[in-house]
């Protein structure tokens, strides 16, 4: 078990250098840290995981061109975060996904060193760390033995109304691709996989098509079939091709399977 005076290797990412310079104040003199290195934006945090593989991200969420849950996103990995924020409408959120701490600025140097306490033991239990595994496994393993909030009426309203995705991130070697939700056509599952396919590429991202259309606008994208979910700005026309079996035309010509079910929800919003 990590003693609370163990080493943690921190890494601060925020797009505004005042907070980065407070973090900075606040762990100066704090046993036991040591600051491998500071990010100002979501792309070089990504980098930065990589590189220094810190113990925890110090880490703001509203950030441009990636935020900070996009960020853990893309890292694809387990590892401890305590979120560094302005806003408080993501606390729903980080609660999903074991965050150790979410710190609502102005926060105290005495509140930030306490998450540091909860940081160590969530860190001692993770072990030595293990690159490469994914996230949900991260979140299964960070959230084991450690207090969790309640599945409050409000946090259901609040997971229910929470916004769209706008875009994709999907992350290919060294390269991360940022799909904007209303280019594609339609997203096909391919086994652990889904492929998202636009105008003139596609791409794999693991992840399930049922995960992926809760987190899409519902009048936008619809789940036509199993194994297709598409997006109606898309479509063309729908065509009877045999008895109660019908195919989806879209304006690039390609031809999707439309099922019973995925009819009926095509109608209710065509």
């Amino acid at each position: 078990m990590m003693s609370k005076t163990s080493d943690l290797r921190l890494l601060i990412v925020d797009d505004e250098e005042p907070a980065r310079l407070l973090l900075r104040d606040y762990l100066r003199g704090a046993p036991g840290v040591t600051i491998v290195g500071e990010c100002a934006d979501g792309f070089a945090a990504v980098k930065a995981v990589t590189d220094l593989d810190p113990d925890l991200l110090l880490l703001d969420i509203q950030m441009p061109k990636l935020d900070g849950l996009e960020v853990l996103e893309l890292i694809g990995r387990e590892i401890a975060v305590v979120f560094v924020t302005a806003y408080d409408e993501y606390s729903i959120r980080a609660f999903e996904i074991h965050a150790v701490d979410y710190l609502l600025k102005p926060y105290s140097r005495e509140r930030l060193l306490e998450a540091l306490d909860r940081a160590r033991e969530r860190v001692a239990r993770l072990g030595p760390r293990r690159k490469g595994a994914p996230a949900s496994q991260a979140a299964a393993t960070a959230g084991a033995g450690s207090a969790t909030l309640p599945e409050t009426v409000a946090a259901m309203d609040m997971r229910r109304s929470r916004r769209p995705l706008e875009r994709i991130l999907i992350r290919d070697r060294a390269r991360i691709h940022v799909i904007p939700v209303g280019s594609i056509h339609y997203v096909e599952a391919q086994d652990d996989y889904i492929s998202i396919v636009t105008k003139d590429r596609k791409l794999l991202k693991q992840q399930t098509l049922n995960e992926l259309g809760q987190a899409l606008d519902e009048r936008r994208f619809v789940r036509v079939h199993r194994s297709f979910l598409l997006n109606i700005e898309h479509l063309a026309r729908i065509e009877t091709y045999a008895k109660d079996s019908r195919i989806a035309i879209l304006k690039s010509g390609a031809q999707l399977p439309v099922s019973r079910s995925g009819y009926e929800r095509l109608r209710g919003l065509l």
